[in-house]
């Protein structure tokens, strides 16, 4: 099934209001991340309800278990690209690190640049979410995410934050920046929950 063009199920896979894509657009607010040595400008942290902060080096984020995800992915702005292959780090290996304390239930991503995106705590933990490394085989480039992005394919693609340098564990749910500006809180591509200005 993945690596055809034209997958013979891509319509029962394809959310309404989408249109399939074979390329990658490249979509986020503000300028792109560069490092100048990434191993000593980026780290990784997990805060918040938990019993004690965890903060992870570059090298050491990088020498986690990482495993193949195979998945399709659908953006708020009405593209779906199907069949996509990932190299990544399961977020159940992150969450193996930390103790999070019970009052628990939702997670914010946080981002370079202070960019953030809220996920139930359930849905961030699910075995087919995952911090990308590499996709279809290349490794991420500087506008897709280099060197670490969420993934999460379940939900629209801007829950799947880009650069992203932490999670923030919470007891309540809060919108972070595209929630704000009106996007939905929790983003089904199935029931196109899109936009939430009500």
């Amino acid at each position: 099934m993945f690596g055809s063009k034209t997958p013979a199920d891509a319509a029962e896979r394809t959310p309404p209001g989408q249109t399939l894509t074979q390329g990658f657009p490249v979509l986020h607010y503000g300028s792109v991340p560069h490092y100048g040595d990434v191993s000593k400008e980026w780290d990784f942290r997990m805060f918040g309800l938990v019993e004690e902060e965890v903060r992870l080096s570059y090298d050491e984020f990088m020498a986690l278990p990482r495993r193949e995800f195979k998945n399709d992915i659908h953006c708020v702005t009405t593209w779906s690209k199907l069949d996509n292959v990932w190299e990544g780090v399961p977020v159940a290996e992150l969450l193996k690190l930390v103790r999070i304390k019970p009052e628990a239930k939702y997670v914010m991503l946080h981002a370079e640049h202070g960019w953030t995106t809220n996920l139930p705590l359930d849905d961030f933990a699910r075995e087919t979410s995952f911090f990308g490394l590499k996709h279809n085989g290349e490794t991420l480039t500087p506008d897709h995410g280099y060197p670490v992005r969420a993934v999460v394919p379940h939900l629209y693609f801007w829950k799947s934050a880009k650069w992203v340098r932490g999670i923030e564990f919470m007891a309540k749910d809060k919108p972070g920046f595209w929630e704000r500006n009106g996007y939905h809180m929790y983003g089904d591509p199935w029931q196109e929950q899109r936009y939430d200005f009500d």
